[in-house]
């Protein structure tokens, strides 16, 4: 295979927001009181609002940093590569990587707007909301047209009002929201829940794909207090697990037939089992737990409506044939430290070889276009929209190390499966 002639789309990246993101977006009655950046004594910077702090995790901003540097501790955006913020700088490194879209998940939010949700001024809530929907369609993506795939934060704590925005932005052009793999942690209703109901109706009725990423119920995987960080990362997919099993065995698919999900950040090679596993328990238990799929199995409604994301994954591409290849998407996570960023092509193209060039083009790009209504050619000529075209673009970018001097001097200790918990849980 010639990794040159892939045309990449990555359905999960990430954007540590700038610190003008609300200059020109929120209305002047609400300036005052909009999330703002702070530089804390220790020199290291934050998000504020209403009175809660909101640090740059600095496993959130890795790229082009050396692994012996990665950890917990918070950082200041000097610290970082300038793409991981800048959105400019962020082109020019998808463009080192090869890369022509990217939908890019919201940082200091939270992966589903946690953060807007905790503030008890639910007017002022909303208007910051709206301000980052339209600062994130608007600027993030509209500032390169067919370079990136709007996503939305939803309005947690009122079904109606998410109803509202949703159609909102889907006017402005997006077709994806974020959610949460597990709404009850977050003291909210559960998927089964038809509190969600006019959630549901409105994705249904413009499109809408619910996004649902890892670590977006504020929870992750402890096995125990004595564990190792690996053992944490390791499970970090297996969130989605659970959401999954959650998510079939609710009503919600099969009231709205309309409505598609995607399994952020998931991985694909532990799906042929879960299926199996479904389809099982619905055959030997269906008459007693009362659960009516019709004349489809759990698994042909999962195949149809869920659509299923990897970085790297060599198990679940040699196992294709369990999955629908119609809902399998390519991701890459920059900036995080699961990103294969800047040998993105390499590291997927090694995978690739064994499949057909129609499956190629549907898992590395085709489907994303579909499933998010997201037409790049429209704006990218599709000989400029290749790897090797668009890395001709980045030669004078630097893709070398940046080592942060004040990590360095002050070394990072060791972190626990509880530090990370305490840093994701919301606050009380």
């Amino acid at each position: 295979m010639n990794i040159n002639e892939l045309t990449l789309i990555s359905v999960d990246d990430h954007v540590v927001e700038p610190p003008d993101l609300f200059d020109g977006h929120i209305p002047s009655k609400y300036a005052d009181r909009a999330p703002h950046v702070v530089t804390k004594e220790d020199g290291t910077q934050a998000w504020s609002f209403a009175g809660q702090e909101a640090p740059n995790i600095g496993l959130n901003a890795v790229a082009g940093r050396p692994p012996d540097e990665y950890g917990l501790e918070p950082t200041k955006f000097e610290e970082m590569r300038d793409g991981v913020w800048d959105i400019h700088e962020r082109v020019r490194d998808m463009n080192a990587n090869g890369v022509l879209g990217s939908m890019c998940f919201p940082s200091f939010p939270q992966f589903c707007g946690q953060l807007f949700s905790r503030c008890e001024d639910k007017e002022l809530a909303l208007n910051v909301l709206r301000a980052y929907n339209d600062w994130h369609i608007d600027e993030w993506c509209g500032t390169y047209p067919g370079r990136f795939i709007p996503l939305s934060v939803p309005v947690l704590w009122d079904p109606q009002l998410m109803a509202t925005e949703i159609r909102r932005v889907a006017a402005k052009g997006c077709r994806a929201v974020t959610f949460s793999e597990n709404p009850e942690k977050l003291g909210l209703p559960s998927l089964h829940n038809e509190h969600w109901d006019p959630f549901w109706q409105a994705c249904s009725d413009t499109g809408t794909v619910i996004c649902l990423h890892i670590g977006s119920s504020s929870e992750v995987v402890v096995t125990s207090v004595e564990a190792p960080i690996d053992t944490l990362i390791t499970l970090q997919p297996m969130n989605l697990v659970l959401a999954a099993a959650d998510l079939l065995w609710s009503p919600v698919l099969r009231k709205y037939d309309k409505l598609r999900f995607a399994l952020s950040e998931g991985g694909i090679g532990w799906i042929p089992y879960f299926l199996e596993r479904c389809d099982y328990v619905y055959k030997h238990h269906s008459a007693w737990t009362h659960q009516d799929f019709g004349d489809l199995l759990p698994s042909e409604l999962f195949r149809e409506r869920m659509l299923t994301c990897f970085i790297d994954d060599n198990f679940g591409l040699a196992n294709l044939s369990e999955l629908n290849t119609d809902m399998v998407s390519w991701e890459c996570d920059y900036p995080h430290s699961d990103s294969t960023w800047p040998i993105s092509p390499e590291t997927v193209g090694s995978s690739l070889d064994a499949l057909s060039p129609e499956i190629v083009a549907k898992i590395t790009h085709q489907n994303a276009m579909r499933v998010f209504d997201f037409d790049p050619f429209a704006h990218v000529p599709r000989a400029d929209a290749t790897v090797g075209a668009l890395r001709a673009q980045a030669s004078d970018v630097d893709l070398g190390y940046r080592s942060s001097a004040r990590l360095k001097k002050e070394g990072t200790d060791t972190v626990s499966v509880l530090d990370l918990a305490s840093k994701l849980a919301p606050a009380k």
